[in-house]
Protein backbone atom coordinates (compact mmCIF):
# COMPACT_ATOMS: atom_id res chain seq x y z
CA UNK A 1 0.00 0.00 0.00
CA UNK A 2 3.26 2.41 0.51
CA UNK A 3 4.39 1.57 -2.69
CA UNK A 4 0.98 2.14 -4.30
CA UNK A 5 0.96 5.62 -2.32
CA UNK A 6 4.30 6.85 -2.88
CA UNK A 7 3.86 6.04 -6.53
CA UNK A 8 0.46 8.46 -6.84
CA UNK A 9 2.43 10.71 -5.27
CA UNK A 10 5.00 10.83 -7.26
CA UNK A 11 2.83 10.44 -10.38
CA UNK A 12 0.89 13.73 -9.12
CA UNK A 13 3.82 15.97 -8.44
CA UNK A 14 5.42 15.02 -12.00
CA UNK A 15 1.89 15.90 -12.83
CA UNK A 16 1.22 18.73 -11.48
CA UNK A 17 5.25 19.81 -12.67
CA UNK A 18 4.09 19.40 -16.40
CA UNK A 19 1.30 21.63 -15.92
CA UNK A 20 3.90 24.44 -14.43
CA UNK A 21 6.06 24.01 -17.97
CA UNK A 22 3.72 23.98 -19.92
CA UNK A 23 1.91 27.08 -18.37
CA UNK A 24 5.47 28.75 -18.04
CA UNK A 25 5.84 27.42 -21.92
CA UNK A 26 2.25 29.07 -22.85
CA UNK A 27 2.82 32.52 -21.04
CA UNK A 28 6.30 32.80 -22.43
CA UNK A 29 4.78 32.03 -26.31
CA UNK A 30 2.20 34.69 -26.40
CA UNK A 31 4.37 37.36 -24.38
CA UNK A 32 7.24 37.06 -26.80
CA UNK A 33 4.55 36.43 -29.91
CA UNK A 34 2.80 39.84 -28.59
CA UNK A 35 6.20 42.07 -28.24
CA UNK A 36 7.56 40.59 -31.84
CA UNK A 37 4.39 41.68 -33.36
CA UNK A 38 4.21 45.30 -31.42
CA UNK A 39 7.73 46.04 -32.42
CA UNK A 40 6.95 45.02 -35.88
CA UNK A 41 4.47 47.41 -36.27
CA UNK A 42 7.12 50.22 -36.18
CA UNK A 43 10.36 48.49 -37.12
CA UNK A 44 11.19 47.08 -40.90
CA UNK A 45 11.42 43.61 -40.79
CA UNK A 46 14.64 42.84 -41.45
CA UNK A 47 14.60 38.93 -42.72
CA UNK A 48 11.91 36.46 -42.76
CA UNK A 49 12.56 32.63 -42.24
CA UNK A 50 12.05 31.87 -45.87
CA UNK A 51 14.66 33.95 -46.52
CA UNK A 52 17.15 31.82 -44.62
CA UNK A 53 15.98 28.74 -45.85
CA UNK A 54 16.36 29.71 -49.22
CA UNK A 55 19.88 30.47 -48.92
CA UNK A 56 20.42 27.29 -46.92
CA UNK A 57 19.12 25.59 -50.16
CA UNK A 58 21.34 27.79 -52.37
CA UNK A 59 24.12 26.63 -50.25
CA UNK A 60 23.60 23.32 -50.32
CA UNK A 61 22.92 23.21 -53.96
CA UNK A 62 26.14 24.64 -54.51
CA UNK A 63 24.82 27.80 -56.09
CA UNK A 64 25.93 31.28 -54.74
CA UNK A 65 23.79 32.22 -51.83
CA UNK A 66 21.52 35.65 -52.83
CA UNK A 67 19.11 37.18 -51.10
CA UNK A 68 18.24 40.60 -52.63
CA UNK A 69 15.79 42.81 -50.21
CA UNK A 70 15.34 46.10 -49.59
CA UNK A 71 12.87 47.67 -47.38
CA UNK A 72 10.40 50.17 -48.18
CA UNK A 73 8.10 52.24 -46.52
CA UNK A 74 4.43 52.27 -48.11
CA UNK A 75 4.54 55.64 -49.49
CA UNK A 76 7.73 54.50 -51.77
CA UNK A 77 5.85 51.46 -53.15
CA UNK A 78 3.35 52.42 -56.47
CA UNK A 79 -0.08 51.81 -55.70
CA UNK A 80 -0.33 50.19 -58.72
CA UNK A 81 1.32 47.21 -57.40
CA UNK A 82 -0.58 47.46 -54.33
CA UNK A 83 -3.54 47.35 -56.35
CA UNK A 84 -2.37 44.51 -58.47
CA UNK A 85 -1.33 42.06 -55.62
CA UNK A 86 -4.99 42.74 -54.10
CA UNK A 87 -6.38 41.71 -57.55
CA UNK A 88 -3.77 39.32 -58.23
CA UNK A 89 -4.07 37.69 -53.94
CA UNK A 90 -6.74 39.13 -52.06
CA UNK A 91 -9.72 40.71 -53.70
CA UNK A 92 -11.64 41.20 -50.38
CA UNK A 93 -8.35 42.35 -48.28
CA UNK A 94 -9.73 45.48 -47.34
CA UNK A 95 -13.19 44.18 -46.63
CA UNK A 96 -12.24 40.81 -44.23
CA UNK A 97 -10.70 40.44 -40.82
CA UNK A 98 -7.94 38.59 -42.36
CA UNK A 99 -9.66 35.56 -43.10
CA UNK A 100 -11.82 35.47 -46.31
CA UNK A 101 -14.00 32.03 -45.33
CA UNK A 102 -15.69 32.16 -48.63
CA UNK A 103 -12.89 31.89 -50.72
CA UNK A 104 -11.97 29.19 -48.08
CA UNK A 105 -14.79 27.45 -48.71
CA UNK A 106 -14.56 27.71 -52.61
CA UNK A 107 -11.16 26.57 -52.50
CA UNK A 108 -12.11 23.60 -50.26
CA UNK A 109 -14.60 22.37 -52.79
CA UNK A 110 -12.09 22.91 -55.62
CA UNK A 111 -9.45 20.98 -54.04
CA UNK A 112 -12.05 18.07 -53.39
CA UNK A 113 -12.74 18.25 -57.42
CA UNK A 114 -9.26 17.59 -58.45
CA UNK A 115 -8.93 21.25 -59.01
CA UNK A 116 -5.16 23.07 -58.76
CA UNK A 117 -6.11 26.17 -57.59
CA UNK A 118 -4.80 28.90 -54.96
CA UNK A 119 -5.38 28.57 -51.49
CA UNK A 120 -7.63 30.47 -49.40
CA UNK A 121 -4.98 32.41 -47.63
CA UNK A 122 -5.42 35.81 -47.35
CA UNK A 123 -2.86 38.60 -47.79
CA UNK A 124 -2.65 38.75 -43.80
CA UNK A 125 -2.39 35.03 -43.72
CA UNK A 126 0.48 35.47 -46.54
CA UNK A 127 2.02 37.91 -44.40
CA UNK A 128 1.86 35.95 -40.75
CA UNK A 129 3.43 32.78 -42.70
CA UNK A 130 6.30 34.61 -44.01
CA UNK A 131 6.83 37.23 -41.27
CA UNK A 132 6.42 34.54 -38.46
CA UNK A 133 6.27 30.97 -39.35
CA UNK A 134 8.26 28.35 -41.16
CA UNK A 135 6.90 26.63 -44.63
CA UNK A 136 5.18 23.68 -45.30
CA UNK A 137 1.94 22.06 -44.64
CA UNK A 138 0.97 21.03 -41.03
CA UNK A 139 -2.30 21.61 -38.65
CA UNK A 140 -0.04 23.18 -36.24
CA UNK A 141 1.69 25.73 -38.51
CA UNK A 142 -2.17 26.21 -39.80
CA UNK A 143 -2.96 27.10 -36.32
CA UNK A 144 -0.04 29.36 -35.48
CA UNK A 145 -0.77 31.39 -38.87
CA UNK A 146 -4.25 31.84 -37.60
CA UNK A 147 -2.72 33.20 -34.57
CA UNK A 148 -0.13 35.47 -35.92
CA UNK A 149 -3.02 36.83 -38.45
CA UNK A 150 -5.40 37.98 -35.76
CA UNK A 151 -2.60 39.25 -34.08
CA UNK A 152 -1.43 41.70 -36.82
CA UNK A 153 -5.01 42.34 -37.90
CA UNK A 154 -5.58 43.42 -33.97
CA UNK A 155 -1.89 45.40 -33.49
CA UNK A 156 -0.71 46.46 -37.44
CA UNK A 157 -4.02 47.14 -39.48
CA UNK A 158 -4.27 47.24 -43.42
CA UNK A 159 -2.30 49.78 -44.26
CA UNK A 160 1.16 48.05 -42.28
CA UNK A 161 0.19 44.25 -43.09
CA UNK A 162 0.23 45.15 -47.15
CA UNK A 163 3.56 47.56 -45.87
CA UNK A 164 5.06 44.35 -44.61
CA UNK A 165 3.63 42.14 -46.84
CA UNK A 166 5.05 44.06 -50.35
CA UNK A 167 8.40 44.21 -48.81
CA UNK A 168 8.32 40.44 -47.18
CA UNK A 169 7.33 38.35 -50.07
CA UNK A 170 9.20 36.29 -52.65
CA UNK A 171 9.41 37.73 -56.51
CA UNK A 172 11.86 35.83 -57.69
CA UNK A 173 15.32 33.68 -57.24
CA UNK A 174 16.63 36.03 -54.56
CA UNK A 175 14.50 38.66 -54.98
CA UNK A 176 12.27 39.97 -52.03
CA UNK A 177 9.73 42.50 -51.67
CA UNK A 178 8.67 45.26 -54.17
CA UNK A 179 12.02 47.23 -54.28
CA UNK A 180 14.37 44.36 -55.24
CA UNK A 181 11.37 42.56 -57.51
CA UNK A 182 11.56 46.50 -59.56
CA UNK A 183 15.01 46.61 -59.98
CA UNK A 184 15.29 43.13 -60.82
CA UNK A 185 12.70 42.96 -63.47
CA UNK A 186 12.52 46.00 -64.91
CA UNK A 187 15.15 48.12 -63.79
CA UNK A 188 13.39 50.83 -62.05
CA UNK A 189 11.97 50.81 -58.33
CA UNK A 190 9.06 50.46 -56.33
CA UNK A 191 7.79 53.93 -56.37
CA UNK A 192 8.05 53.85 -60.58
CA UNK A 193 6.06 50.65 -61.98
CA UNK A 194 3.72 51.44 -63.90
CA UNK A 195 0.68 49.43 -64.20
CA UNK A 196 2.06 46.94 -66.40
CA UNK A 197 5.06 46.35 -64.77
CA UNK A 198 2.63 45.97 -61.13
CA UNK A 199 0.78 43.52 -63.36
CA UNK A 200 3.99 41.18 -64.00
CA UNK A 201 5.21 40.84 -60.56
CA UNK A 202 1.72 40.25 -58.90
CA UNK A 203 1.01 37.93 -62.08
CA UNK A 204 3.70 35.36 -60.90
CA UNK A 205 3.32 35.52 -56.77
CA UNK A 206 1.99 31.31 -57.01
CA UNK A 207 5.58 30.56 -58.07
CA UNK A 208 8.20 33.92 -58.12
CA UNK A 209 11.17 31.04 -58.99
CA UNK A 210 9.66 28.87 -61.76
CA UNK A 211 7.87 32.29 -63.36
CA UNK A 212 8.86 35.18 -65.37
CA UNK A 213 7.63 38.70 -64.61
CA UNK A 214 8.16 39.73 -68.12
CA UNK A 215 8.69 37.50 -70.99
CA UNK A 216 6.21 35.55 -69.58
CA UNK A 217 4.73 32.22 -70.65
CA UNK A 218 1.31 31.66 -72.14
CA UNK A 219 -0.59 30.96 -68.44
CA UNK A 220 1.26 33.80 -67.07
CA UNK A 221 -0.07 36.46 -69.84
CA UNK A 222 -3.31 35.04 -68.95
CA UNK A 223 -3.03 36.00 -65.53
CA UNK A 224 -2.12 39.54 -66.50
CA UNK A 225 -5.21 39.84 -68.00
CA UNK A 226 -6.70 38.74 -65.75
CA UNK A 227 -5.40 40.65 -62.38
CA UNK A 228 -6.00 43.58 -65.36
CA UNK A 229 -9.63 43.04 -65.43
CA UNK A 230 -10.14 42.73 -61.83
CA UNK A 231 -7.80 45.89 -61.02
CA UNK A 232 -10.20 48.16 -63.58
CA UNK A 233 -12.55 47.33 -60.67
CA UNK A 234 -10.56 49.03 -57.97
CA UNK A 235 -11.02 51.80 -56.71
CA UNK A 236 -8.32 54.48 -54.87
CA UNK A 237 -7.32 52.33 -51.76
CA UNK A 238 -8.05 53.23 -48.67
CA UNK A 239 -6.40 51.63 -45.13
Amino acid sequence: MAIKKNIKTTNQTLFQKLKRFIRKAMLWFFGVSIFLVLVFKWIPVPFTPLMITRSIEQKWDGKEMTCNHVWQPIENISPNLQKAVIASEDGNFLKHNGFDFKAMQISYKNNNRGKKLKGGSTISQQTAKNVFLWQGRSYVRKGLEAYFTFLIELFWGKERIMEVYLNSIEMGEGVYGAEAAAHYWYQTDAKSLNKIQAIGIAAILPNPRKYKASNSSAYIEKRKLKISRIMAHIGKIKY
